[in-house]
């Protein structure tokens, strides 16, 4: 009965209609019938995708807090580490995540998300290693490609192999504007400064006020002056 009920919303959501989806699950009457940490769940996703994080996260903590469901549980916790990375909360991130290797949830994107925290962390270090870990977990997770490749070419570790990883991420996904900065990224530090326009052109279309990829393209307009 329960799922019937929200299935309407369920429907929206899928169709990624998150605005509708959520205004479905908040109208909803009180009704005993309704599962009330499913209800959350779903509100909670909504306003994950709608970039709303504070108010996912209230509702995504009553999931995990519950523990009623051990998998829906480990992936809304997945959720906090991850909008808690996104909204600069780096150490509740690093929480969430250990509270997920402690229960076994070793998956490729725990992997590359733990590496992404430790970057903002400026633990170089531990963020190769666990990108690294994510690649041998899954070896076409574009996350991991796409971040270890960045961190490399930043880091002016073998730039050969940071080219073809950012390759093969924009191949996984080419509609994404970070791996597309990514791969710009990679060419301007080879020099290729040509190949690195097209991509940071590409990456700006998709993220017009992304400040790393506005750096970036400024960086080889100067770079273009100087040659």
């Amino acid at each position: 009965m329960a799922n019937n009920v929200l299935q309407e919303g369920i429907n929206l959501y899928n169709q990624k209609k998150y605005t509708e989806s959520l205004a479905f699950f908040l109208g909803l009457p009180e009704d005993s019938s309704i599962d009330n940490i499913e209800l959350a769940y779903f509100i909670g996703l909504c306003y994950a995708k709608m970039e709303r994080y504070d108010d996912a996260l209230l509702y995504l903590e009553q999931v995990v807090t519950s523990g009623t469901d051990i998998n829906r549980t480990l992936q809304c916790r997945f959720l906090l580490a991850v909008i808690y990375a996104l909204s600069g909360r780096k150490r509740l991130a690093d929480f969430e995540l250990n509270k997920l290797l402690e229960t076994g949830y070793k998956t490729a994107s725990v992997y590359a998300a733990i590496a992404y925290v430790s970057w903002e962390q400026q633990d170089t270090e531990k963020c190769l290693e666990y990108y690294r870990k994510s690649l041998a977990a899954d070896s076409e997770n574009a996350t991991a490609l796409n971040g270890l490749g960045y961190v490399l070419a930043t880091q002016n570790k073998d730039l050969s192999q940071a080219l073809g990883l950012c390759k093969k991420a924009v191949d996984y996904n080419p509609e994404s504007g970070a791996c597309l900065d990514s791969l710009g990224w990679v060419y301007y530090k080879l020099g290729l400064y040509k190949e690195a326009r097209k991509y940071l052109k590409k990456a700006e279309k998709k993220l017009p006020d992304n400040s790393e990829i506005i750096e970036h393209l400024k960086l080889l307009d100067e770079a273009e002056h100087i040659r």
